[in-house]
């Protein structure tokens, strides 16, 4: 999509049916002062605008509020956000959907008159024709990537526009005194009355931000986001303003007052004023009007939760098959579905479609809130000078933006006890599905992704340590990789350390060793430093290493711990690891390198056995994304079974592990599953056909890791490099 296409989607859900549903609401909570409350909205929505503009703009993605929260914040979080920025777009779709059927029996009643059936003007059948809209929309949304529906933006802003220009043309032939007269009074029910509107109607303003919700799509989005998002306004509110004030002048007849009237009239208000100008033919508009704007900010909002649901699931905070795209039209098309059967499923159930207005209202409220909090953070967090669209005086704009719309979401909470309780609900329902079903797979994926773009650790402003114990600075390079992946340069700390064996040796003696030790950490340095860190280096005395390495995890808090033991085939060195990992909280990396120098780059067959999902899954993913990053390797996930599984088992575990390595890695990569006697035997003789193995250590008891025999024997009779994968949940 283009500049128009884009700027179609924001005025496919702005402009219309938030107008005409709750103009009537306005008015009656606040008289004539309500189009201050749309123009103040409109200076809220503009400042939120603006920071979903640079956001979007810097970060080109499909998603919108989702994607923010995932590149500032952890998953779970993300998920959280994006769990009720689908809902929001669902909850408005279902409005608009019983909008349309609510004015399509209108218009039926007007022409049919007496003759009408009575079954007509029931509510199941208002649902019926609401189905029918969102059934034809998904099934047009499945084969078109046009999310903003032109013919009827156009039909519509086309429709608006001779409702304004005949007010305005009335307001020329209407005393003055009739118009100071409707204007009075202003507030009719003081500044609470004037805050209740802006809190009932903000919603009227929403659009813009499901251009930022399918900006994956639109072409040059540095020119056309920003340029889109506040075009949708300018066209809102150069409909809305002027609108409300010909409504509450000429639509009202002498002695009649705006408020009143849409106390005892708060759908039609708009319908029954334009009728007072302009005859049947200014009702007939506005139905027009009606129509038109239900439909497309319909098909708007169900076009832009797709979205959402196919941003979350192809970061496993949904289910998988929500990010399939249609073989032939290139659109998520199970997401579609999916969006618009939870659409019809509410459509079924909701007994209240006004609370459920509300908590729409309410949730946008948050929503807009978090996205000027993670606009803030994304800037502050920025490294240089961004080459996209940025706000102007920076940090107001998103303060503004967090203050206003939180509390105007307090208030809206506050105001509509309902409103808040079916938020809750939602959120409620999605914490349970995802702790349940997704959370140990989207920290999977999200591990790979940190490993495969190393700024998004930056961007969620964390700060890891990782230790490098330095005893042979020739292997340092690929030990510095590894770290490289823990905490990618720039962003984390990476301590190589140095440790001087006091064993009561002579003072010559002694002073070698921190010559060699001086020397091999000049060396680590130097390697790091070639690759992009900054390491810090540390040097210390002790009698025995391993004991001093405990100490300084603790001291330092250290994240990550990488070793580089090149005897793992001996069972002392074994024994002494699993004493340190019994004792430390950090996750550990064992490398054992094939010779030295050997870089782990120049691996160009990587094989990664499976026997389960284990908790080192996240850990080993980091490793995984920035292998698939520097070198792209290609990669084997294997399994191996006991000779006497039966069929099904087997053709399960293909499924299963093609499912783990999609999760893991994306691309080059093949999936195997064998069967064997001995599998640990299979495994080792495999082994000897690849570059590097990693490995992941199981659990035999709590907080107990076991190298056992099968890694001994594995370092003893091959010479392939390995990567041992230990991660420590607490």
């Amino acid at each position: 999509m283009g500049l128009f296409g884009a700027t179609g989607i924001g005025v496919g859900a702005m402009v219309g049916g938030g107008i005409l549903a709750l103009a009537g609401v306005a008015f009656a909570a606040t008289g004539p002062s309500a189009i201050l409350a749309f123009v103040l909205n409109g200076v809220i929505a503009l400042i939120t605008a603006l920071t979903f503009a640079e956001m979007a703009a810097a970060n080109p993605q499909s998603g919108g509020t989702y994607t923010f929260a995932k590149k500032a914040m952890t998953v779970q979080i993300a998920f959280g956000v994006g769990w009720i920025v689908w809902f929001a777009s669902i909850v408005a779709a279902v409005l608009y959907a019983v909008g349309f059927g609510a004015f399509t029996v209108v218009i039926l009643q007007q022409i049919l008159g007496e003759s009408m059936p009575a079954w007509l003007g029931q509510r199941w059948a208002i649902t019926g024709l609401a189905l029918l809209a969102t059934l034809s929309f998904a099934w047009h949304l499945r084969r078109s990537s046009a999310g903003g529906g032109a013919f009827i933006n156009i039909g519509k802003v086309l429709v608006f526009g001779i409702l304004i220009a005949g007010g305005l043309a009335m307001l020329f032939k209407t005393p003055v005194s009739h118009v100071a007269t409707s204007l009075q009074p202003f507030f009719s029910d003081g500044f609470s009355g004037l805050i209740m509107a802006m809190g009932y109607t903000f919603i009227a303003l929403q659009g813009f931000d499901l251009i930022a919700a399918a900006s994956g799509e639109i072409k040059d989005p540095e020119r056309n986001i920003p340029r889109a998002m506040v075009l949708t306004l300018a066209i809102g509110l150069s409909i809305y303003v002027p609108l409300l004030f010909v409504v509450m002048t000429v639509g009202m007849n002498p002695g009649e007052f705006i408020a009143d009237m849409s106390a005892q009239n708060p759908e039609t208000i708009v319908a029954i004023a334009a009728q007072t100008y302009l005859g049947s033919f200014g009702f007939w508009l506005v139905m027009i009007a009606g129509i038109f704007s239900m439909l497309s900010a319909l098909q708007a909002n169900l076009f832009a939760a797709s979205r959402v649901a196919m941003a979350m699931s192809k970061d496993r905070t949904l289910a998988r098959p929500l990010s399939d795209m249609h073989p032939v039209y290139g659109t998520p098309h199970i997401s579609i579905l999916v969006t618009a059967g939870i659409i019809i499923l509410l459509l079924l159930i909701l007994p209240d479609v006004a609370t459920a207005g509300a908590a729409s209202s309410l949730i946008f409220l948050l929503t807009f809130a978090l996205a000027n909090f993670i606009g803030y953070l994304m800037r502050k967090r920025s490294l240089g000078k961004r080459t996209t669209f940025t706000v102007s005086y920076f940090p107001l704009f998103p303060i503004i933006g967090i203050l206003t719309c939180g509390g105007l979401a307090i208030f809206q909470a506050i105001a509509e006890p309902a409103a808040g309780g079916v938020a809750l609900a939602w959120l409620a329902l999605g914490t349970i599905l995802f702790f349940v079903l997704f959370e140990s797979r989207a920290r999977v994926v999200d591990a790979f992704t940190q490993g495969l773009d190393p700024d998004l650790v930056r961007q969620r402003g964390l700060n890891p340590l990782v230790l490098v114990p330095i005893a042979n600075p020739a292997n340092a390079q690929s030990m510095v990789f590894v770290a490289d992946a823990l905490t990618p340069p720039g962003v984390g700390k990476v301590m190589l350390l140095s440790i001087v064996q006091d064993k009561g040796n002579e003072a010559t003696d002694l002073e070698e060793q921190i010559e060699r030790n001086q020397k091999g950490l000049q060396k680590a340095i130097s390697t790091s430093m070639k690759s992009g860190l900054r390491p810090e280096a540390l040097v210390t005395i002790a009698d025995q290493p391993w004991p001093e390495i405990v100490r300084v995890i603790e001291a330092h808090r250290v994240r990550s711990l990488i070793l580089g033991l090149p005897d793992l085939d001996k069972s002392r060195t074994t024994d002494q690891l699993e004493k340190l990992m019994g004792r430390v909280t950090c996750d550990v990396v064992v490398m054992r390198q094939p010779y030295v120098g050997w870089q782990i780059t120049n691996a160009k067959t990587v094989l990664v056995p499976v026997a389960g999902k284990g908790t080192h899954d996240t850990l080993r993913a980091r490793i995984l994304g920035s292998l698939s990053r520097l070198s792209n390797p290609e990669f084997t996930f294997l399994n191996v079974l006991p000779e006497d599984v039966s069929d099904s088992i087997i053709q399960k575990n293909k499924r299963l592990l093609s499912l783990f390595a999609n999760r893991l890695v994306f691309g080059n990569f093949k999936t195997q599953v064998m069967q064997s006697p001995n599998p640990q035997m299979t495994l080792v003789e495999e082994a000897k056909k690849y570059d590097l193995v990693i490995l992941g250590i199981g659990t035999s008891a709590r907080n107990k890791r076991t190298f056992g025999d099968f890694i001994r024997k594995m370092a003893k009779e091959t010479d392939t490099a390995l990567v041992i994968i230990s991660h420590n949940e607490s």
